[in-house]
């Protein structure tokens, strides 16, 4: 018989999952997208809504309908060795490969940059990176604390903070909302939907979705029915309150062309906002906020990637790899800013769909009996896409020419697969696949699952 939980337990949960979400690039690109789609900043935001919080919900529920004990477990469904793969680079990337680094970098540009002297910028990263990834380490020893380091403390006061700013947005707009930049002209919902990448939130909400799920089993709820509920109500109120933010931040960027012009990224659009409102205080405002946001994010990465790699190599002690991805990920962080975001939208780009239709698989799995061949097909023609869509991406944030051998294929993928060029051309040949394997394995009665 499963525990009742309370409304303040659900509560308290989904605040922690927000907080593990929530970091500074959840700021930056909402802001971003606020100043360049203007006018149209409804419809992009909705395109992001659906990438930044709906697909992590889903991937959130995808976790608990599964049943499976870890992202490795549910992959394994395709082939064991490719669940391996997958959750390595999966974990690597949402780890001390981009994530990780990229917490330490925004949270330096924006919260501590701006009080650097000119000729200081370097020794002032390679000190403020030190410091943050040495309490990253300090704190990641111990995650027994988690919740109550996390849930109770650094994410009320990242709520607190920012609400203050983004009720001030309200009540007192910084200027009119203008028209939009030609990237959002047209297509705003779809740019927006792609903008919603960048978060990375759908990538971890299949690995936080363990951590929610062990707390939930830790608290009482045992059955597989009592944890998807649990874990839907808890990533409800990560959710809810992630969108919330996105919205109230869009509207902050779009109210801000008029006052200060477009930025090249979000960053700057924050401290404007908080120079405008606060003055020097509405600067260190933000610093705090920033540095609150990466370093719950940065800890609930570090944690998990940890403990992953601690399974799959037990003989390495959990320690050791915590320390290793924490020196790793300060040393990347002092390549830039620029660097990270560069090479990990390529990734994004591969990783994406493939996370997308584990989802889809998991929830679709009953209707077609768990039958091995509909995920190894669905998969396989996934691959086949979003891995030239990667190279591509890779070519085009490189200014690189395309291989020779990959023209044929994007000029194939271009004329021949529905909203490829929005980013989503693997969405329809994986659903007639899936449609198709599916049949077969009933009609045939394909007993070959994953069971």
């Amino acid at each position: 018989m499963d525990k009742k939980l309370s409304f303040s337990s659900y509560s308290i949960i989904g605040i922690m999952l927000f907080a593990l979400f929530f970091g500074a690039g959840n700021l930056i690109f909402p802001a971003s997208l606020g100043q360049n789609a203007g006018s149209n900043v409804w419809i992009a935001v909705a395109g992001f809504l659906l990438t930044g919080i709906g697909l992590p919900f889903l991937g959130i529920l995808a976790m608990g309908f599964s049943g499976s004990r870890s992202l490795q477990d549910l992959a394994s469904r395709i082939h064991p060795l490719y669940a391996v793969i997958f959750t390595s680079l999966l974990y690597l990337t949402i780890g001390p490969f981009f994530a990780i680094p990229r917490t330490g970098a925004v949270s330096y540009d924006i919260g501590v940059a701006p009080f650097v002297g000119a000729g200081y910028e370097q020794i002032a990263l390679i000190i403020f990176t030190l410091i943050f990834f040495g309490i990253t380490l300090w704190l990641s020893l111990n995650p027994s604390k988690m919740v109550d380091r996390i849930g109770k403390i650094l994410s009320p006061a990242i709520l607190i903070l920012l609400g203050v700013l983004l009720i001030m947005v309200i009540v007192k707009p910084m200027g009119s909302i203008q028209g939009p930049q030609e990237a959002y002209a047209s297509g705003s919902f779809m740019k927006g939907f792609t903008e919603g990448y960048n978060t990375m939130d759908a990538l971890a909400s299949l690995v936080f979705g363990i951590i929610v799920i062990n707390i939930i089993r830790k608290l009482g709820v045992t059955s597989t029915r009592g944890i998807l509920f649990a874990t839907a109500k808890s990533g409800g109120v990560a959710t809810v309150l992630l969108g919330l933010i996105y919205v109230g931040i869009a509207y902050l960027g779009a109210t801000s062309v008029e006052a200060f012009g477009l930025f090249e990224t979000g960053g700057p659009v924050l401290n404007s906002a908080s120079s405008y409102y606060f003055g020097t205080f509405g600067t260190l405002l933000m610093a705090i906020i920033i540095f609150l946001a990466c370093l719950t994010t940065s800890i609930g990465l570090i944690t998990a990637c940890g403990e992953y790699f601690h399974t799959l190599f037990p003989k390495v002690s959990y320690k050791l790899f915590v320390i290793g991805f924490s020196t790793f990920s300060f040393v990347v962080s002092n390549f830039g800013l620029s660097n990270i975001i560069t090479y990990s939208i390529p990734v994004l780009m591969f990783l994406y769909p493939l996370a997308i239709v584990l989802m889809l698989l998991t929830f679709a799995s009953p209707l077609f009996k768990h039958s091995r061949l509909v995920y190894v097909s669905a998969t396989i023609v996934t691959f086949a896409i979003s891995s030239v869509d990667g190279l591509k991406t890779l070519c085009s944030s490189l200014n690189m020419e395309y291989f020779n051998w990959m023209k044929p294929i994007i000029e194939f993928y271009e004329s021949y697969l529905p909203f490829y060029n929005q980013g989503l051309g693997w969405l329809v040949p994986v659903l007639i696949v899936m449609v198709f394997t599916g049949l077969l394995a009933y009609v045939r009665k394909v007993s070959l699952s994953y069971a």
